[in-house]
């Protein structure tokens, strides 16, 4: 069996497990959707990117509602979430041509949640060896567009369209 580690999520987990609250409510509250990155809101879910993304393009569809199990989530906050899913792949692959699409959540600490407290499903563009050698030996991720570009692109187009 091969492994693959990821050490620059280190500094990630580490600081979600001190920080206060939910990042997620405190960024429906925060009143600027640019700076918390909120690309999107529904009726009953939101879509944010990725403050440490994988992948340029990485976004995640959250509930409104904290919840830490998708079995106690609404059937209309469901149904919105699985909408905005499709959505979002048909926009990453309108933007980024990638080779392949990740969605995808992790349910609990023990299931890798990193924000265990508030569900939300990854929505993110891979390609053919997009985790090369510079992210396996040297620990570095690389992106070819900055966070404040990526929402640009995808609220002109989410702005543009109703989901």
């Amino acid at each position: 069996m091969d492994y693959l580690w990821t050490p620059w999520r280190y500094a990630y987990v580490s600081t979600a497990e001190k920080a206060a609250g939910c990042v997620f409510c405190d960024a429906l509250n925060a009143g600027d959707d640019e700076k918390v990155r909120i690309a999107h809101r529904g009726q009953h879910c939101f879509v944010i990117l990725n403050t440490y993304p994988y992948t340029p393009g990485h976004v995640m569809i959250v509930p409104y509602a904290h919840l830490d199990e998708l079995r106690n989530l609404p059937p209309k906050a469901a149904s919105e979430m699985i909408a905005l899913s499709q959505r979002m792949e048909s926009v990453l692959r309108d933007l980024y041509h990638p080779d392949g699409i990740n969605l995808g959540m992790n349910i609990g600490k023990a299931a890798g949640a990193g924000i265990a407290g508030h569900i939300h499903m990854h929505v993110l563009p891979r390609w053919v060896a997009d985790a090369n050698f510079l992210s396996v030996v040297g620990e570095t991720r690389v992106l070819p567009e900055t966070l404040e570009e990526t929402w640009k692109r995808m609220t002109a187009v989410l702005g543009m369209e109703s989901i």
